[in-house]
C-alpha cells in the first residue's frame, strides 16, 4: 500500500501523489502523456504510471479532462455478494 494521496474522479482512483510527484494511471485515455512523461512506480510493487513533475503541471491544460477520461475508461469493480452459509 502507498502512504501518500490518491486522486479520485467519479469514485475511481485515476492518479497518485507520492514524493511530490503526480503518478497518472497508464490507460489508453492517458496516452497523450507517453511523449511528455517518464514512467515509474509510485511505490514498490505498483504498476508503472506516468510521472508528471511539478513544472509540467502548469503546461498541461488538458490534464483535468484527461483524468476524467481515465476514470471513464476504468471499469467498475464488481460488488462482492455475501453468501449465506448453511450451518
Amino acid at each position: 500500500m502507498f502512504g501518500e494521496y490518491a486522486l479520485y474522479a467519479d469514485g475511481k482512483v485515476v492518479a497518485l501523489v507520492c514524493d511530490d510527484l503526480l503518478y497518472v494511471k497508464i490507460v489508453p485515455a492517458s496516452n497523450e502523456l507517453e511523449r511528455q512523461c517518464e514512467k515509474g512506480q509510485p511505490y514498490p510493487g505498483a504498476k508503472p504510471h506516468y510521472i508528471v513533475e511539478e513544472g509540467q503541471l502548469s503546461r498541461m491544460e488538458s490534464l483535468p479532462a484527461m483524468l476524467c477520461a481515465v476514470a471513464q475508461s476504468i471499469s467498475e469493480k464488481k460488488k462482492k455478494t455475501k453468501r449465506n452459509r448453511a450451518s
